[in-house]
């Protein structure tokens, strides 16, 4: 017999860990996985653990699971950075770089998440580096070379106009610094990283150096001739002029330069027609002035770009026909060119203030520290319309080199921030991207392992919960999403495939409930169909789950035809019950009498139409009274009934049934002899007596000095109606058990002697039940009406307030309210004390009197007279048999009306008076 290898691996693996499955805490788990990881285990046995301690501390899990995903990371970024040497590689063995490759792998390797700081893509990258340097000190040595190869020339061409004898002094300078300057260009030439020069620069140095040299050997070529020239007189004369006079005055021969006075006069310019002139001038005059409208139009528009375009097309055409213009044209010319030129010259100054303020602005794009002031994206927004607002502003004067490299520094600086969000995204994407792989994965394992199960609820709380993380799973770029949704939407199909045709299934049984729903609903009315239909809906309602506008859809559709059959029988009875609810009129009339009187306001007419509509109601409940003992049948002999048949028709009274009332009476009619019936005068209706309600309970009197009076029969409840015995016990016999009752009569009515119901017995006849209709609309009428009426008293009373502040204001007995419109709370002699205060003279404020009364109505007091109202409270505790605030406040309102009246004490008056008055 085997046992299983789990306890096993749990030991051994805590053994590994150096006891981090059995410690005591989670803290000291920790410590021990974190010493574990430091002697750098193998990846396999770090999963193990992972997997088993995921599932008992996930917050030690959570360090092993970094450790993971940085293995991870390292073995991905190890992958790169081989690829990408490689690349490096191949481009430094080439036999010619490209520049723009070069610098394109660093920005590509970086974007990609290589690890540019670590060995061998950082020693790569500076080798790559190095040679783009070289290659571009050696193209711009060879636009230096250029340059120098023109000045030699330059030199050349000054020295070949001095004399022979200075020429031949500055040979030997010239020389040295040719041969120095061809020296120089074979090591260019001869340089490693020459085949990497772009392919312009070669041409370049070729074409200088050909005519550096073909300058230099005709410059040697002809002082050689000029000192033979020198020294022999038949040798020809060298092809410098200069030098040729030269050689010409040392033999004494004539120079090719004439004297002044031998030169040819000028031949005389000869005189133009006047119509002629005058042709040329106007033909000048409509070429000039068609340019000149167009100038002084984009002038006086201020386009700056067009200005200048069309200033130089007016230059053109005054190279043919400026000669030939009159004074005031060529003046229009004048100032139209002068201010075409301020304009462009405002338009590069203005240029030149755009870019000002565009370097600032890239330049605050990172703080004083280089901390970006955004975040990556806002920043790559912005640095994308600074670029753009930069070319807008290059169209439109000439470029300033100086501050394109602040600006495109600055633009460069920020832009690392960028760099740097963009590899965080792309991280995120790869993390996004591993997430919503595993969740297919996690699908594909899920939908093999529910291939046979039934319960189709969990299954589709399951895909709901997958269709949600997969919306959660984070974001990524519109490519890749395509991609993988389209796997998802393959994977999740597959996996609802069940569900789906299980549903589909459900959906044909609920069709089947709907029709026999519809059968039912125009069949008659059968309740007991109608809930075991429904019982068996929401049996498959709970089997399948549809979606849930699908299932509330098909509920709707099956339940329209029963509501529909219930609708019909409610309707039906609704009828039958309109036919008999004609007695409701008066009610429903006097209603709406009731709703006319509280539109009007009138308090005197709302409580006239109450007094209508109670009236309707208790005229309804007497009508039907009398109709209920018309219909009564008075006994013929109910004189004679004996005390036990007056027992029993007052027993059968309150009974429902009609048919048992004369039958009550019917023995005391058999008894009555036919003879004296025929003689007796119609006797009057007895009432017959009303039964004694039975003792439940009697209170003794516990007076003192009173004796315990014996209990009667029945006073403490028991069923037989008396107690023996000490308290506590009972009697043997209990005849009002359960067991030993009588048989019950068909009548439900009728109890027995159990509980006689007397408190039932003397309540007469009550009035039929208001309709529907009729009860809700006195019931509305009467709760509208009432709250009309508190909101007249409410309006009522503050009026009578105003009043009286506005009376006691003024000093006018005579304006004070009335003692009804007052109130209860305030009586004759209470109002007659206020009239005489108010009709005095005012006296000194009465301080005390409105701080009681402000106790008496309960209403806070400022907080200026707080102290004063504590001292006056705990005087009142000192003051025994006195009279409280409460009984003594109308006294204390005729002492407040004395004095004189301020705003502050007619509000705290006024706030007293608010509660006082309502009581």
């Amino acid at each position: 017999m085997t046992s299983s290898s789990k306890p096993l691996d749990l030991a051994a693996l805590d053994q590994l860990t150096g006891g981090a499955f059995s410690a005591a805490t989670s803290g000291e788990r920790s410590a021990r996985v974190r010493d574990w990881l430091q002697t750098e285990p193998s990846g396999d046995v770090m999963n193990e653990v992972y997997r088993e301690l995921s599932a008992r501390d996930k917050g030690v899990a959570k360090i092993l699971k970094e450790k993971l995903d940085e293995i991870k990371r390292a073995q991905g970024q190890e992958a790169l950075a081989s690829d990408w040497a490689q690349r490096a590689e191949h481009m430094l063995q080439a036999p010619r770089l490209n520049i723009a490759d070069a610098l394109a792998w660093q920005r590509d390797a970086a974007k990609a998440g290589a690890p540019l700081s670590r060995e061998p893509l950082a020693s790569l990258k500076i080798r790559l580096a190095e040679v783009v340097k070289a290659v571009e000190d050696l193209q711009h040595q060879v636009m230096v070379q250029r340059e120098a190869a023109v000045l030699l020339a330059q030199r050349i061409e000054v020295l070949s106009t001095k004399h022979i004898a200075e020429a031949q002094v500055g040979q030997t300078g010239l020389q040295a610094d040719v041969a120095q300057w061809l020296a120089q260009s074979g090591q260019l030439t001869a340089h490693a990283t020459w085949p990497s020069v772009d392919l312009k620069f070669p041409p370049q140095l070729d074409a200088a150096s050909n005519q550096l040299q073909a300058v230099w050997d005709g410059f040697c070529a002809a002082l050689v001739s000029a000192q033979q020239a020198q020294a022999d007189v038949s040798a020809p004369l060298p092809p410098v002029p200069v030098w040729a006079d030269e050689v010409r005055r040392l033999r004494g021969e004539a120079t090719a330069t004439a004297a002044p006075s031998e030169q040819p006069a000028k031949a005389a310019k000869p005189k133009m027609d006047p119509a002629q002139r005058q042709a040329l001038r106007d033909a000048a005059n409509v070429a000039v002035s068609e340019v000149l409208d167009a100038v002084e139009k984009e002038v006086a528009e201020g386009h700056g770009k067009a200005t200048a375009g069309a200033a130089a097309a007016l230059r053109a055409v005054l190279k043919t026909h400026g000669k030939h213009l009159d004074a005031a044209l060529d003046e229009r010319v004048h100032n139209a060119l002068t201010a075409a030129g301020e304009l462009e010259g405002w338009q590069r100054w203005r240029a030149d203030q755009l870019r000002q303020e565009l370097v600032i602005k890239a330049e605050a794009l990172l703080g004083a520290e280089k901390t970006p002031a955004m975040g990556g994206r806002k920043m790559q927004e912005n640095l994308r319309q600074l670029r753009e607002s930069w070319k807008q502003t290059d169209q439109g004067g000439l470029p300033n080199h100086a501050l394109w490299k602040r600006f495109d520094a600055a633009c460069n600086e920020a832009y690392k921030t960028v760099q740097a969000w963009l590899d965080q995204i792309k991280q995120e994407s790869a993390a996004h991207r591993a997430q919503r792989v595993a969740l297919m994965e996690e699908v594909k394992a899920w939908t093999i392992e529910y291939a046979q199960s039934d319960d189709w609820r969990s299954q589709l709380r399951a895909l709901h919960q997958f269709a949600d993380r997969w919306r959660n799973a984070g974001h990524l770029s519109e490519k890749s999403f395509g991609e993988m949704q389209s796997q998802w939407k393959a994977i999740i199909k597959a996996a609802a495939a069940r569900l789906e045709a299980a549903q589909k299934a459900s959906i044909e049984r609920r069709q089947a409930l709907i029709n026999e729903a519809r059968e039912l609903g125009a069949a008659a009315l059968r309740v007991d169909a109608i809930k075991a239909l429904q019982l068996r809906w929401q049996t498959e309602a709970q089997a399948v789950p549809l979606d849930r506008k699908t299932e509330q859809k098909l509920w709707e559709v099956f339940r329209a035809p029963l509501d529909e059959a219930f609708q019909r029988k409610g309707a039906e009875r609704q009828q039958a019950v309109t036919q008999l609810s004609a007695r409701d009129r008066a009610v429903i009339d006097a209603s709406k009498a009731l709703d006319a009187a509280n539109a009007s306001g009138d308090a005197v007419q709302i409580r006239a139409a109450m007094a209508a509509l109670d009236a309707a109601l208790r005229g309804q409940a007497e009508a039907a009274a009398a109709q209920a003992k018309a219909a009564e049948v008075p006994p013929p002999a109910a004189a004679t009934e004996t005390p036990a048949a007056a027992s029993s028709s007052a027993e059968d009274a309150p009974s429902t049934d009609d048919a048992q009332a004369p039958a009550a009476t019917e023995p005391a009619a058999d008894a009555a002899p036919e003879g004296d019936a025929a003689q007796a005068e119609p006797a009057p209706v007895v009432t017959p007596p009303k039964p004694a309600k039975p003792v439940v309970a009697v209170r003794g009197d516990d007076r003192p000095g009173q004796k315990k009076a014996e209990a009667p029969a029945g006073a403490f409840g028991g069923r037989d109606g008396r107690r023996d015995g000490r308290p506590g016990e009972r009697s043997g016999e209990r005849p009002g058990r359960m067991g030993e009752r009588g048989p019950r009569t068909g009548d439900r009515g009728d109890r027995g002697d159990r509980f006689p119901r007397g408190d039932f017995q003397d309540r007469g006849e009550r009035a039929p039940r208001l309709g529907d209709a009729a009860f809700r609309a006195q019931r509305d009428a009467m709760e509208r009406a009432e709250m009309s009426l508190r909101k007249l008293a409410a309006q009522a009373h503050g009026e009578t307030l105003t009043r009286l502040m506005g009376a006691w204001q003024n000093r006018q007995a005579d304006a004070l309210p009335t003692a009804q419109e007052l109130g209860k709370a305030v009586n004759a002699t209470a109002r007659q004390a206020w009239t005489q205060a108010i009709s005095s003279a005012a006296k000194a404020p009465a301080a005390t009197a409105l701080l009681r009364l402000e106790m008496a109505a309960e209403v806070p007091t400022p907080a200026d007279h707080l102290s004063e109202r504590r001292a006056l409270q705990l005087q009142l505790l000192t003051q025994r048999n006195q009279p409280g605030p409460a009984e003594t406040w109308s006294q204390d309102v005729a002492q407040v009306l004395s004095g004189p009246h301020d705003a502050d004490t007619a509000r705290r008056l006024q706030n007293a008076l608010k509660n006082l008055l309502r009581r």
